[in-house]
C-alpha cells in the first residue's frame, strides 16, 4: 500500500517555561507512516506530543528538524497556493470547536467559505444538497443548526458541523483530535462508525484520543507517545492484546473497569537507562519553575525516584529530554515495535 503520510525524524521544540530559558520537546525524532484507508490512533497522557502532532501535518507548527511529506512532497515546501490545495487533501477537526468559529457569524460561514474557495461553480441547489448530505451523515438536522450563531449551539453540534465540513471536502487525510469528546454516547456511535466508513473509502485517518477504548475500536494500528518519543507502535491489536512497554501497560490498567471500583495505586518510577545517569550532576544546578505543566510533573516525578531531590529535577524535561536521544525502537514481532527503557 502506497504511503500517503510520512513523518520522518520529526522533533519539535518550543521555550522552556524555566526563568533559566532553554528549550522544551514536544517531539523526540517522530517517524511513522500513514497509507491511504488507514486509521492510526495516537495515544499518550497530555502534554506527551500528540496534538504536536497533528498541528504539524496541518501547517499550524512547523518543525524544528524532521520532514513530513504528503505524497512523497515536503509539506513545509509548498507556496501559498500549494497549500491551498494541501488543505484541499488534508484537514483537522479539534477537541475545542468554539475556537473555529468567529462569533460574530453564523456558522454556515465555514461552508460558504469552502464553497467560495473550492467549489465556486457549483450551483446553489447542489450545494445546498451536499450540505444537507454531509449533515446528515453526522446526525444533524440541517433546520437545527443552519442559519444559527456559534452560542446558540452546543459543542456536540459545533464538533459535528467541523466534522462535515471536512466530509464537503472530500479530503484524503482526517486529523482528528479528541472530536468526539463533546458528543453523547448514541451520537459518539454513529460518528465512530462513520468515520470507519470513511475509512473503507479510502480516509487515512490521524485519530487523536486519551480513550484507549475508543482507539482500539476504530484504529488498524497505534503510537503510543510519552515525552514526545514513540515508546510502542504497531498493529492495534497486538499492542492491545500484548502490550511490552512499562508505560503502555500503565495506561491500559489504567481504564476504568464496569463492574470494579477504583483503588489507588501509586506509580513507580519508569526506569531511565544508564547513560541518563550522567546528567545528575548537570540537573543540580538547574533552578525551580514557578508552573509546572502535567507533563513535565510526571517527567520530574520519574527523573526524582533516580536522581533524588526537588532542585536535581527542576527543569528535568527541558534539559534530559534534549540530551537524550528518543529511545530505541525495536521488533519485538512483525508490526510491533517496542522502545527501550530511558
Amino acid at each position: 500500500m502506497s504511503t500517503l503520510i510520512k513523518f520522518d525524524q520529526v522533533s519539535k521544540l518550543y521555550p522552556a517555561t524555566s526563568r533559566a530559558g532553554g528549550l522544551t520537546p514536544a517531539l523526540r525524532k517522530v517517524s511513522f507512516e500513514l497509507p491511504p484507508g488507514e486509521v492510526i490512533s495516537l495515544i499518550g497522557e497530555s502534554g506527551s506530543g500528540k496534538t504536536t502532532i497533528g498541528k504539524v501535518l496541518l501547517r499550524l507548527a512547523r518543525p524544528t528538524s524532521g520532514t513530513v511529506t504528503f505524497g512523497g512532497k515536503d509539506i513545509t515546501a509548498y507556496s501559498q497556493r500549494g497549500l491551498r490545495d494541501y488543505y484541499r487533501d488534508v484537514q483537522g477537526v479539534f477537541q475545542d470547536p468554539f475556537s473555529s468559529y468567529n462569533p460574530i457569524y453564523r456558522v454556515d460561514r465555514v461552508y460558504d467559505m469552502v464553497r467560495g474557495s473550492y467549489f465556486p461553480k457549483v450551483s446553489d441547489s447542489e450545494w445546498s444538497g451536499r450540505v444537507e448530505a454531509a449533515l446528515d451523515s453526522v446526525a444533524l438536522n440541517p433546520g437545527d443548526v443552519l442559519g444559527k450563531y456559534p452560542h446558540q449551539l452546543s459543542g456536540g453540534q459545533q464538533q459535528r458541523l467541523l466534522i462535515a465540513r471536512a466530509l464537503l471536502l472530500e479530503v484524503k487525510v482526517l486529523v482528528a483530535d479528541e472530536i468526539i469528546s463533546m458528543l453523547d454516547a448514541s451520537t459518539r456511535v454513529d460518528v465512530l462508525n462513520l468515520l470507519v466508513k470513511l475509512k473503507r473509502q479510502g480516509l487515512a485517518i490521524l485519530f487523536i484520543t486519551h480513550d484507549l477504548s475508543l482507539g482500539n475500536y476504530v484504529s488498524d494500528r497505534t503510537i503510543i507517545l510519552r515525552h514526545g518519543a514513540i515508546v510502542e507502535m504497531g498493529a492495534t491489536e497486538k499492542i492491545f492484546a500484548n502490550p511490552r512497554h512499562e508505560y503502555t501497560r500503565m495506561l491500559l490498567s489504567a481504564v476504568p473497569e464496569l463492574h470494579s471500583k477504583w483503588q489507588h495505586s501509586p506509580l513507580g518510577p519508569v526506569a531511565v537507562a544508564a547513560p541518563a545517569l550522567a546528567l545528575a550532576p548537570a540537573l543540580a544546578q538547574a533552578s525551580m519553575l514557578d508552573e509546572l505543566t502535567h507533563a513535565e510533573q510526571v517527567v520530574k516525578r520519574d527523573l526524582r525516584a533516580v536522581f533524588g531531590g526537588a532542585r536535581a529535577v527542576a527543569s528535568g524535561k527541558s534539559q534530559v529530554a534534549l540530551a537524550l536521544e528518543p529511545p530505541q525502537l525495536r521488533e519485538y514481532e512483525p508490526d510491533h515495535l517496542v522502545a527501550d527503557p530511558e
